[in-house]
């Protein structure tokens, strides 16, 4: 039985191939595709990890330029583990705060969510997901 962490990394590797060999075909993400896969994968969670007064399209915009190392607009497999990083520790943070709440950890069910549903994201793929 394979734990949930060896699942989310599964999943990861499955749904980049899944988005990465579309149009072209080859093994790296657009932007567009890194856009797409975001929307279609990870709206729910997105939405609780992008900072406040920025529009999720914008915060798709941010996560591609900064993980977008060498600078030649498309992702490759490690540019896109880059995301992933920003995104949980993007989520870890949120987590740990509450509405002006500088130091909430621990605090509420909402909190929780955040970890919950990035848990659930990557486990609820794993034994299902065939590409």
């Amino acid at each position: 039985m394979k734990t949930d962490l060896e699942l989310a990394l599964e999943c990861a590797v499955n749904i980049y191939h899944r988005y990465a060999m579309q149009h072209p075909m080859d093994d790296y993400l657009s932007k567009n595709e890194f856009s797409k896969l975001l929307k279609e994968t990870a709206e729910p969670f997105l939405r609780n990890t992008v900072p406040p007064n920025t529009s999720t399209e914008n915060y798709i915009q941010q996560l591609f330029t900064k993980a977008d190392a060498n600078h030649d607009g498309r992702l490759k497999f490690t540019e896109f583990l880059t995301t992933l990083s920003l995104v949980a520790i993007d989520a870890h943070n949120r987590s740990h705060k509450g509405p002006g709440d500088d130091h909430g950890h621990g605090h509420g069910h909402d909190h929780g969510h955040g970890h919950d549903h990035g848990h659930d994201h990557g486990h609820g793929h794993g034994p299902g997901h065939r590409h």
